[in-house]
């Protein structure tokens, strides 16, 4: 249990001391540590949830992360293969965001942009059946992520429906995970390189 005296004393964060800072972040640095394990834990919600598709939610991820890790693809891109659905379950109707606001300080700019925009490319494939404008993601031809995005849902997302593919557990990515998502490459929260 958490000592009174581990805690920071203002009531507003106007009269925050330095010594009030130091306290919140120890407390912080343990709670950033345990993210792999959270997003983890948050994985297997998708275990199960079916929703019409022929795989479940994270059979879905796990698939789409094996076929990036099978064709080569670095250890960031994978995480976000892996990860690119994460925000199903809290965000039904932006789901991408939610997921890209996960990645965001682990990846690339244009790693990050993909899984914000994935969603827009891979309705390429369906959008028509549901009234919806299947070329959506023409608004982004020119850009340099167009093709890295048009690609992850060619090849990865959109076929990774699949009952009979040999995927992999989710333990098989534990260790990537873990690896990855305790020392971000860009927050707020990191002092300015030099």
């Amino acid at each position: 249990m958490t000592q009174v005296s581990d805690r920071a004393t203002f009531t507003d964060m106007a009269q925050s001391t330095q010594q009030d800072w130091q306290i919140i972040a120890g407390h912080q640095a343990h709670y950033m540590a345990d993210l792999p394990s959270r997003v983890l834990d948050h994985l297997r919600l998708l275990d199960g949830d079916f929703c019409g598709f022929a795989v479940d939610r994270l059979t879905h991820s796990l698939q789409t992360a094996a076929r990036a890790e099978r064709a080569g693809r670095d250890d960031r891109y994978v995480l976000c293969a892996l990860l690119h659905d994460i925000g199903d379950t809290l965000g039904a109707f932006n789901h991408a965001d939610v997921a890209a606001a996960i990645i965001k300080p682990f990846v690339a700019p244009e790693l990050h942009w993909m899984v914000e925009h994935h969603a827009e490319f891979q309705g390429y494939y369906f959008f028509q059946h549901l009234g919806l404008d299947r070329d959506m993601r023409e608004r982004y031809r020119g850009m340099r992520e167009f093709e890295l995005t048009e690609e992850f849902c060619a090849e990865y997302d959109s076929p990774a429906f699949d009952p009979s593919y040999d995927t992999p557990p989710l333990g098989h990515y534990e260790p990537l995970v873990r690896e990855l998502m305790v020392n971000p490459i860009r927050s707020i929260y990191l002092p300015p390189e030099e």
